[in-house]
């Protein structure tokens, strides 16, 4: 816990301290003010602080229960896999909000990032929050769910899961990369589940387009559900111990 809040201080330090002097000798950029823009960045990184166990020291990650042949298990226990990966992933994701509940309240007291406009825009960003983790959920769902069909796939993994914090805006907002890029990114479901939520907090989505970009995710969260359903049925045809 030492560990976590360390590196969690730390990030949040540098990533402000990087936002703070690129603004130094502008005002605004992309539409987007110094306080915004540092704000944006910080929520971000105590955002993807929600799904960040180290599921690989506990050898609990799908890539390892498929190669050490314990993914079996999942299947001979009472609870079914589908229903035992949500339950997992639900306490991930609360034992992860108190991490950044924690985090927020902090750096909204030192003034690092300031509150949301209204009682109306931070109702919004709750709902839309919500969402994109909901999200989330299934895009790392699918990601894992490659697992049950390749048998060497660590590395597309790691491209997937280098493209869900890129075009999700993590690493910096959308608003910053070239506009096909930004085009082709709307038709992917990674901005829903963190780039909207934080545009909807610093203004940058206003509270008239707030309707549609929770439409918008709601869409997602009702497609990829369906796909990740799908997928879960086909998996346990492909359950093969092969190690352990």
């Amino acid at each position: 816990m030492t560990a976590a809040l360390l590196r969690l201080t730390v990030q949040v330090v540098l990533v402000a301290s990087l936002w703070h002097g690129l603004y130094a000798g502008t005002g605004t950029t992309a539409g987007l003010s110094r306080d915004q823009a540092v704000t944006y960045a910080v929520l971000a990184v105590l955002a993807s602080r929600l799904r960040e166990l180290d599921q690989y020291t506990g050898r609990d990650t799908v890539i390892q229960h498929m190669h050490f042949g314990t993914i079996v298990y999942w299947y001979l226990r009472p609870l079914p896999p589908r229903r035992y990966y949500a339950l997992r992933a639900l306490g991930e994701q609360l034992y992860g909000f108190a991490w950044a509940a924690v985090g927020y309240a902090v750096c909204l007291a030192a003034g690092v990032v300031r509150p949301p406009a209204s009682a109306a825009v931070a109702t919004v960003f709750a709902l839309s929050l919500l969402l994109g983790q909901w999200i989330l959920y299934y895009v790392l769902l699918a990601i894992d769910q490659l697992c049950f069909f390749t048998l060497r796939n660590n590395a597309a993994m790691l491209i997937l899961l280098f493209a869900q914090n890129l075009l999700s805006g993590v690493y910096a907002p959308l608003w910053f990369f070239p506009d096909w890029f930004v085009t082709l990114s709307g038709f992917l479901p990674f901005q829903a589940t963190l780039s909207v939520p934080l545009s909807l907090y610093v203004g940058r989505i206003p509270l008239s387009g707030a309707v549609g970009a929770l439409s918008l995710q709601a869409v997602w969260v009702v497609v990829l559900a369906l796909f990740t359903r799908l997928v879960w049925r086909r998996a346990a045809r492909q359950v093969i111990s092969q190690g352990g």
